[in-house]
């Protein structure tokens, strides 16, 4: 039978495994969410839910350091940005707690005849989430807490190197005091998992991960006439346009790059710079992704800790070396240990070579030189994907004109890593469809029925 399992990328070291769902086991799930469905979120109050999701958010909070410590064991990720994150799914939380009243309040409507008419947001019932390695708790409180505020249930199946993260987080909703049903950890192969999709039990399903994770799972959502939200990829532009403090504009480059290890889907990953800032541009940024430390996750002045795994450091290096190899320019880094990878720029890099198009999940940025403002959003939208981007200047009109421009789901203008729980999240192309956090988060997975009602005589 195939397992999850603990695989500490530092070390490689394995720690745990996990045995897949049964079938059996798979059907009480689908059992009991279909009930919790059906009955205690139909039958609960607004304030008792609000008041349980709250909760949620505390204990993240009581059991901030172990929860943390889980994830630097699970996918390498720093010890500083996971104790970040588990504050974040916290926040999340708290955010749809505290906002559930508008999230499931009626939206009354002008109409032209006599009477009243509303929009109800009513839920759906069960839904399926498939959730990545990357943010182990960030990714699945967005998913979540929103959609547990509105009365669906969750099933949720995690990534398989994430099993004892995922098993802290529904042990936190089963002591929050939420009845069985209403969220379940699953251990699912891919092949279990279309299954549930199939199952008309399941009125929809989110999934956040690779492209081909999303077409897979879109695939089989529409051939089931299912619902489906699709996070993906992304390759994200940042364009220094001007600057009054180019040490500033680096240093929020090197961030947005080096966030999560470089393994984040809205990650700034191509830095398009005008002519006239690019030498200097170029020469800092390298020298600061040369600089960041990279080493144990667990030490206080890490900044890039192992990748994931082994395999995901092989296929960066893998896309490194090929960029190369078809004329792209090697700045610094290059070289990978084991599933350490350092800070890496990439210079040269055409259309014709495979590292234009391709997405570089790891501390890798590719800067380009451009003339101006036209090009440089020419160069930002010549991409499938459509995610977030960055947009540098010190001018208040072209940001305006700039942001209006780009081809993505969210423009940041003079800032970076500014996500926050009402904030909507989501992207373009062939970065999925959808949108995470914020309100509109909790307009995805409802019934926004119509209630007509005319005047009585």
């Amino acid at each position: 039978m195939s397992t999850y399992a603990v695989v500490n990328p530092a070390t490689g070291e394995t720690l745990a495994t996990y045995p897949t769902a049964t079938d059996i086991e798979v059907e009480e799930a689908l059992v009991a969410a279909d009930e919790a469905a059906r009955g205690w979120l139909r039958e609960s109050s607004v304030e008792e839910r609000a008041r349980l999701l709250r909760r949620v958010a505390e204990l993240h909070r009581e059991r901030r350091d172990a929860l943390a410590e889980i994830i630097v064991r699970e996918m390498g990720k720093p010890l500083t940005a996971a104790l970040g994150e588990v504050d974040f799914a916290a926040d999340i939380t708290e955010y749809y707690a505290d906002n559930i009243g508008r999230i499931t309040a009626d939206t009354p409507l002008e109409i032209l005849g006599e009477g009243t008419a509303v929009i109800r947001r009513s839920p759906l019932g069960v839904l399926l989430g498939i959730m990545p390695w990357n943010f182990p708790y960030y990714q699945v409180a967005r998913f979540a807490a929103p959609n547990i505020a509105i009365g669906n249930a969750i099933l949720l199946k995690h990534a398989p190197q994430c099993p004892q993260s995922a098993e802290a987080i529904a042990g936190i909703y089963s002591d929050a005091g939420f009845p069985p049903g209403v969220y379940t950890d699953l251990r699912l192969t891919n092949e279990q998992a279309a299954q549930v999709i199939a199952d008309p039990r399941v009125q929809g399903v989110s999934v956040t991960g690779s492209e081909r994770a999303g077409a897979a799972v879109a695939e089989v959502a529409g051939r089931h006439l299912k619902k489906a939200v699709l996070e993906l990829g992304g390759s994200d532009p940042f364009l220094l346009l001007s600057s009054d403090d180019l040490d500033q504009a680096v240093q929020a480059a090197v961030e947005a790059r080096l966030d999560n290890v470089g393994q984040s889907c809205n990650g700034a990953k191509r830095f398009l710079v005008v002519d006239d800032l690019y030498d200097a541009f170029l020469e800092k940024f390298a020298a600061a992704m040369s600089a960041a430390t990279v080493g144990d996750p667990f030490a206080e002045e890490t900044v890039l800790g192992p990748l994931s795994s082994v395999s995901a450091a092989e296929r960066l290096a893998e896309q490194v070396d090929r960029a190369v190899a078809q004329g792209a320019t090697l700045v610094t880094g290059g070289t990978r240990d084991g599933a350490f990878y350092p800070g890496t720029v990439l210079t040269g890099v055409t259309r014709d070579m495979d590292a234009y198009r391709e997405e570089f999940f790891g501390p890798v940025g590719v800067v380009y030189r451009v003339a101006d403002e036209d090009e440089a959003v020419k160069v930002a939208n010549d991409t499938g994907f459509g995610l977030g981007s960055y947009v540098f200047t010190t001018d208040p009109e072209q940001a305006e004109r700039v942001a209006d421009r780009i081809d993505a789901g969210m423009v940041y203008v003079n800032v970076v890593l500014a996500d926050s729980p009402e904030l909507p999240f989501g992207g373009v192309k062939r970065s999925g469809t959808g949108r995470e956090l914020g309100l509109l988060a909790a307009d995805e997975f409802v019934n926004k029925k119509l209630i007509r009602v005319a005047p009585t005589a």
